[in-house]
């Protein structure tokens, strides 16, 4: 490891509690105890017992809404404000906590979504960390229309809109707030109030990579002082360095992983298309209509993963109609699944930690993109990492079944197949590289730990 050695550095770590956010907080707070730094994961009530990670300690604050978090508060705006308010508290009351122990807390990681952590620390006299869990590129955006150089909303006629460090973006590329602030207001805000405070900030780390994000985080550096430190994958899957690390330790729900394995065992590597859009994000009846008669007309195999409350929206007969060829489960553990030999392709939503984990891991994409982040996610897959196809959708942004199966076409069979396979592959060394010893990734987060054992020193 290389910096491994008894410390009284504790940092506290605080994500925004929902999937997509908590693990790759959860695998830097892995990192940073793998070098020898005391890591405690601070997370609400709703989800603290869902988090169970050796050499981490787990601690609970509170958003206000103790049962059930956000489906408990229901309303964007209303669940934000309480856990300012109670978070702060509870946070505070954390570090007191610590306070008079052998390890009081040095510094305080805390998801770009929480601003408020930063007065938090700062009120406390300790170090403070913003973790941004989306790209470079989307960071480079935001931060831009923060700082006044990005005017709202985009027009049609200011397209393409050039962004220094970006490949030029259309329409179809730019996350849906900048088309349309008006339609999602407490998102936005929310998107914006990451740069609030962020001056303040003593490091600002974003989960990504030199070689993949490079030239974009130029463009970003230009504003902020941006560290590069992803891709936050477990280690098993990447340098290995970390014991025992094949999975993030947190699930909000109980992976099916028996059913998918065994299907799969059955199956010739590299044919089958797997198919998921995350935990947030729900096709229209319509989209996913096409996608499920594409997948059936393709002829290939695939396995879908689909929440039950979706399976209404499938076409009558469907599951019973596709038993030779498809398998649709609840859920599955998606790291596993992407480092099977049988999986050929990811149909994704292209959300950020999907991505990652399809670069990471070598599997080629169909990009179906449905709003926000994913847009420039899509973009970035297709048009400058060159690792799958964005299949064309109409003018109500629909992919029609034929566009569909041509893109799997694309990417399971033929030349153009090949070329995306070895771009894939690239990435995938790549990002085992990062993360290595003396990768760049690498290097960032031990200088934040040298930092952090420097000042631990002179106290």
């Amino acid at each position: 490891m290389g910096l491994k050695r008894d410390t009284n550095v504790h940092v506290i770590v605080l994500p925004y509690p929902s999937q997509g956010h908590i693990n790759p907080l959860l695998q830097f707070a892995k990192r940073l105890s793998s070098k020898g730094v005391k890591a405690t994961f601070a997370t609400t009530h709703y989800t603290v017992n869902t988090i169970k990670v050796p050499n981490i300690e787990v601690e609970p604050i509170s958003d206000g809404f103790d049962h059930a978090g956000f489906a408990q508060a229901r309303n964007v705006e209303l669940f934000l404000s309480s856990f300012r308010t109670n978070g702060s508290r509870t946070l505070s009351n954390l570090i007191e906590k610590f306070q008079h122990t052998n390890n009081p807390v040095s510094c305080i990681v805390y998801d770009s979504f929480l601003p408020w952590a930063l007065d938090v620390a700062k009120e406390h006299g300790i170090y403070g960390a913003s973790f941004f869990t989306n790209s470079a590129a989307v960071c480079n955006i935001f931060c831009r229309i923060h700082h006044d150089l990005l005017e709202l909303p985009v027009k049609m006629e200011d397209l393409p809109l050039f962004v220094p460090g970006l490949p030029p973006l259309n329409c179809q590329d730019l996350p849906s707030f900048i088309r349309f602030p008006e339609s999602y207001p407490a998102y936005m805000a929310m998107k914006l109030s990451q740069f609030s405070n962020l001056n303040k900030a003593d490091w600002m780390f974003v989960n990504t990579f030199e070689t993949l994000e490079g030239e974009v985080a130029k463009g970003l550096m230009e504003l902020c002082p941006a560290k590069l430190i992803g891709p936050m994958v477990p280690s098993a899957y990447l340098d290995g360095r970390i014991e025992g690390d094949k999975g993030y330790g947190a699930s909000l729900w109980k992976p099916l992983g028996e059913e998918c394995i065994k299907w799969l065992e059955a199956k010739a590597p590299k044919s089958v298309v797997y198919i998921s859009f995350g935990s947030m994000v729900s096709l229209t009846k319509e989209q996913m209509e096409k996608v499920a008669l594409g997948l059936k007309e393709s002829g290939v195999s695939f396995l879908w993963v689909l929440r039950e409350s979706e399976h209404c929206n499938l076409p009558h007969g469907y599951i019973d109609s596709i038993k030779e060829k498809g398998l649709i489960v609840t859920w599955c553990n998606q790291l596993e699944l992407l480092a099977n030999q049988a999986i050929g392709c990811f149909v994704t939503h292209c959300g950020w930690n999907s991505t990652l984990e399809s670069l990471s891991l070598g599997v080629p994409v169909v990009c179906l993109p449905q709003w926000a982040d994913q847009l420039p996610d899509a973009k970035f897959l297709e048009d400058v990492w060159e690792v799958g196809v964005r299949p064309k959708g109409d003018d109500k942004g629909v992919v029609r079944k034929q566009e569909f199966v041509e893109s799997l076409k694309v990417v399971m069979e033929g030349k153009r197949s090949q070329e995306i396979r070895r771009n894939a592959s690239k990435w995938k060394k790549l990002a085992r590289d990062a993360v290595s010893e003396d990768g760049n990734s690498d290097k960032n987060i031990n200088d934040f730990v040298n930092s952090l054992m420097n000042a631990d020193n002179k106290n």
